[in-house]
C-alpha cells in the first residue's frame, strides 16, 4: 500500500505571503494548490499577523497537511524588515503548532539548490523548474512568485525526505546522474 503525504510550503511575507501544497504518493509529487495571502491593504501590522494566523490555520484545516516546510528569513541589512518577516514566519509556525504539524525550516539557498541545482537562482528560474518538475500548465502558474517560492519550500522538503542517508555530494546534474543511474528511467 502506498502512503500519501501532504506537505504545506510557506514563503513568509508581510505584504504577500505565499503558500503551496503538494501531495506525495510513493516517490512522486503533485501540486495540490498554491496561492497567496495578500496583506497589502491592511495597514495595522498586528492585524496583519492575526490575518496570517487565521488564513494559515484555514489552509491547514482545508487541506490537512502532514508537514510544514517554511522558508527561513535570510539575513538582510534592514533590521526592521527582518523583524517583521520573523514575526510573520513565527505566526505561520504557531498555526502549524496549534494543529500538531511537524515543522521543517529551509534556507532560501537550500530551496533554490534543491529545485534548480543553483543557489543563486532567480524566482523566475525556480518557478520555471517547478513548472517542469510538477508538470504544471501555464494557466496554473500564479501571478505572484511568492506562491511558487512556497511551492518550492514544499518540494524541497519532498526532496529531503527521499535524500539518501549516505553523505553524497554532487557537482551539478551530470554528476548526480552518473552517481544515481538506478534512479533514471
Amino acid at each position: 500500500m502506498t502512503t500519501e503525504k501532504i506537505i504545506l510550503g510557506i514563503d513568509p511575507g508581510t505584504n504577500v505571503m505565499g503558500y503551496g501544497l503538494i501531495t506525495v504518493i510513493g516517490n512522486k509529487a503533485k501540486m495540490l494548490a498554491m496561492g497567496v495571502i495578500d496583506l497589502r491593504k491592511m495597514h495595522d501590522p498586528y492585524l496583519r499577523l492575526g490575518h496570517i494566523f487565521e488564513r494559515v490555520t484555514g489552509i491547514i484545516d482545508a487541506y490537512h497537511p502532514d508537514e510544514l516546510a517554511i522558508e527561513a528569513p535570510f539575513f538582510g541589512k534592514n533590521v526592521q524588515s527582518m523583524l517583521k518577516l520573523g514575526r510573520a514566519q513565527g505566526v505561520a509556525i504557531a498555526a502549524a503548532i496549534k494543529r500538531d504539524i511537524p515543522i521543517h525550516e529551509y534556507a532560501p539557498l537550500k530551496i533554490k539548490m534543491a529545485i534548480t541545482g543553483q543557489g543563486q537562482a532567480s524566482k523566475e528560474q525556480v518557478a520555471g523548474m517547478l513548472k517542469r518538475l510538477l508538470k504544471l500548465e501555464d494557466s496554473e502558474m500564479p501571478k505572484f512568485m511568492d506562491a511558487t517560492d512556497a511551492l518550492g519550500a514544499a518540494y524541497c522538503h519532498f526532496m529531503q525526505m527521499g535524500a539518501p542517508t549516505t553523505d553524497k555530494s554532487y557537482h551539478g546534474w551530470k554528476d548526480f546522474i552518473n552517481k544515481n543511474k538506478d534512479r533514471i528511467r
